[in-house]
């Protein structure tokens, strides 16, 4: 396993499992930015979701399913678990255990994060919460 890769699932571990928002500032590059399909944040703002979802999920943890690294590249196929004790995306603590599962495609700079790139269906979130049901097709 490459030096970056250990420095890469520790980080994220402790960030997003642990809410350790410092050890996530540590991987990333000047200028970061995160894109998904709802727009972009910078790093300022990623770190508000780390310390928001660990408010709201005080048992959240997250694990690395797979990385896949390729030159100036990772892959990370991701599932996070918790349980919904507080406020979050405006909906109040359901007490409701949640599981999703989403992917972030990381482009380095010097060994750094410099773009991340994540998918990840927040319907499954809210379906979990219990507050949208996302339908077996045939609705």
């Amino acid at each position: 396993m490459s030096n970056r890769r250990e420095e890469i699932l520790n980080a994220w571990n402790r960030a997003w499992g642990d809410g350790d928002v410092k050890a996530f500032e540590q991987i990333i590059a000047p200028g970061y930015l995160r894109r998904s399909k709802s727009g972009s944040e910078d790093s300022t703002s990623v770190l508000q979701t780390i310390q928001d979802t660990h408010e709201a999920f005080p048992d959240f943890s997250t694990d690395i399913l797979h990385i896949v690294e390729d030159g100036d590249t990772a892959a990370i196929h991701w599932q996070s678990q918790g349980t919904h004790q507080g406020s979050f995306m405006d909906v109040p603590a359901t007490g409701r255990s949640i599981t999703v599962t989403g992917a972030s495609f990381l482009r380095f700079d010097n060994d750094k994060i410099a773009e991340e790139f994540v998918v990840w269906d927040p319907r499954e979130l809210l379906s979990a919460l219990g507050i949208w049901h996302l339908g077996s097709g045939n609705d």
